[in-house]
């Protein structure tokens, strides 16, 4: 029976001890929204910048072709080979499951398996254009976290654009262009994001590194948000603090990396001369693999939960805000303008929560089941402890005298102090049906 005891006062003093702890052991990734500490008020908690975890976003993303019957086998067709242009007995047939090749297979789980792809029609209306809009849509706002990953089956492409919205594909801007030749594509002058700064990280570019035709060790392209990253972090992004208080004072360089809608505009196939042969169209045409867009909810700070609702992204919101981004205040929390949190100061940043409106009556601070009022105060209409005169504190468990510059003297003729720890062992004992004999 003795040691039944000991181990619940045990567990409950570990109990304790973990709402004790201030903070977590490890900092800087904004993984926590609140945590409760003691004050001299008494147990109070303690609000933060906070925000979810980075995920794999093509899961929750849907995907619109522009021409929607830009996709290969209906009618069906014949093609040539990556790698082989001139053995063009390949065959795309939307009816018959083994040979089609629609848009979910840009996203499927066997990613750069080259056995599944979306794959357009064939160049053969040329010299008309062969121009597809491919748009991702997540119906929610979005950072990225990491490099935009295309893999591409049919050689990349000579042309193209990566352009994004932030206003649910209302408006477009340019991310970049990628062209063999940037300056006959888009009158541009070829670079790379290597040749970048911290001063214009935000420049729109055109690159010449990711259109080299029908190279067959040559199916990815990139657009860099790491190296873009790592202008402010460094090289190996050990220096996240720096990046995040970039992101905090930086209006723009925050929304570079925020998207609702990313647009991939296919421009030109690859077709790996400066000639295009007329007289084999069934070479050229696109193909896609894998597309890899990496990212979290964007919940402006004030979530670390992101959750799919009726097939949209939701934040989880905390500090008493509301919204699908956490973008305004719950009602009778209105007390001030809502605001996004800040990663300032470093490490935990600043909740900037929403506070009761004056008008409304706000959380509980005592009542006559769990939060007593101690030594012999009365709880007044759930919101405050009308301590005796001897006594302070949110539950009345302080000394007055404590704050005398003589402390509280032994023939002071007042009580013993009544500390938080203790009392919140004692409550949790009570609960218990257990004493301390």
């Amino acid at each position: 029976m003795y040691l039944s005891r000991f181990l619940s006062l045990h567990a409950l003093w570990v109990t304790v001890s973990s709402v004790m702890q201030h903070y977590p052991s490890v900092w800087g990734h904004y993984d926590v929204c609140k945590t409760q500490i003691y004050t001299e008020e008494g147990k109070v908690w303690d609000y933060m910048a906070c925000q979810p975890e980075a995920r794999d976003m093509i899961k929750y993303v849907k995907v619109t072709l522009d021409p929607p019957d830009i996709t290969c086998g209906d009618p069906p067709e014949t093609f040539c080979a990556m790698g082989n242009p001139y053995m063009c007995n390949n065959e795309c047939d939307a009816s018959t499951q083994e040979l089609a090749h629609p848009p979910e297979l840009m996203f499927d789980l066997e990613g750069r398996h080259p056995s599944t792809f979306w794959q357009s029609t064939t160049w053969k209306d040329y010299p008309k254009p062969l121009h597809v809009n491919i748009t991702l849509s997540w119906n929610k706002t979005i950072e990225l976290t990491d490099n935009i990953v295309i893999t591409f089956e049919s050689g990349r492409p000579d042309q193209m654009i990566l352009e994004k919205s932030l206003d649910y594909g209302r408006t477009w801007q340019p991310y970049q262009y990628y062209a063999t030749d940037c300056l006959d594509a888009f009158h541009m002058d070829p670079k790379s994001v290597r040749d970048l700064s911290q001063h214009t990280v935000l420049e729109i570019i055109c690159t010449e590194e990711y259109s080299t035709g029908y190279m067959t060790n040559s199916k990815i392209i990139h657009f860099e948000i790491k190296d873009r990253f790592a202008f402010f972090a460094g090289p190996r992004l050990h220096n996240m603090a720096s990046l995040y208080g970039q992101l905090d004072t930086t209006k723009k360089l925050r929304d570079f990396f925020t998207i609702t809608d990313l647009r991939i505009r296919l421009l030109r196939p690859g077709t790996g001369e400066i000639y295009v042969d007329e007289q084999h169209l069934a070479r050229y045409f696109y193909a896609i693999s894998d597309i890899r867009v990496y990212g979290r909810c964007k919940c402006n700070l004030h979530a670390t939960g992101c959750k799919e609702e009726n097939k949209r992204l939701l934040c989880e919101c905390e500090h008493n805000t509301t919204g699908p981004d956490c973008g305004k205040c719950k009602k009778n929390y209105q007390g001030r303008p809502w605001s996004p949190g800040s990663y300032l100061p470093i490490p935990k940043g600043t909740a900037n929560i929403c506070i009761p409106s004056i008008s409304s009556i706000g959380t509980n601070v005592c009542d006559n089941e769990l939060l007593h009022c101690q030594n012999g105060g009365t709880c007044i209409n759930n919101v405050r402890c009308q301590c005796p005169p001897a006594y302070t504190g949110i539950l009345c468990e302080k000394l007055k005298c404590e704050r005398d510059p003589g402390g509280c003297s032994q023939n002071s003729g007042q009580g013993p102090v009544s500390h938080g720890p203790l009392l919140l062992l004692t409550a949790l004992l009570g609960a218990t049906g257990l004493c301390i004999c």
